[in-house]
């Protein structure tokens, strides 16, 4: 799933140019044109460390439970266990 991600990530690059133009000129059928991986709706967020999808914590970039098992091991500074 990491690698499916990537080459969205690419393709999303490689067409963003094209789509801005596109969209400006309001030609909707040439959207419709571009592959579908190219739109940025696509793409989604993932914890860079295991994949998982869901309960992606954006600051830190990784998954709610890789951050509590960091934060429990000290590899978070400032975080303190609480009562989880």
């Amino acid at each position: 799933m990491k690698a499916r991600e990537v080459k969205r990530a690419k393709l999303i690059a490689k067409y963003a140019a094209k789509r801005e133009q596109i969209l400006s000129e309001g030609n909707y059928d040439e959207l419709q044109k571009l592959p579908r991986n190219s739109s940025p709706i696509r793409l989604h967020n993932r914890c860079k460390i295991t994949g998982r999808p869901k309960g992606y914590m954006r600051q830190f970039g990784i998954s709610r439970i890789q951050f509590r098992e960091m934060a429990s091991k000290g590899l978070i500074p400032g975080v303190k266990k609480a009562s989880w």
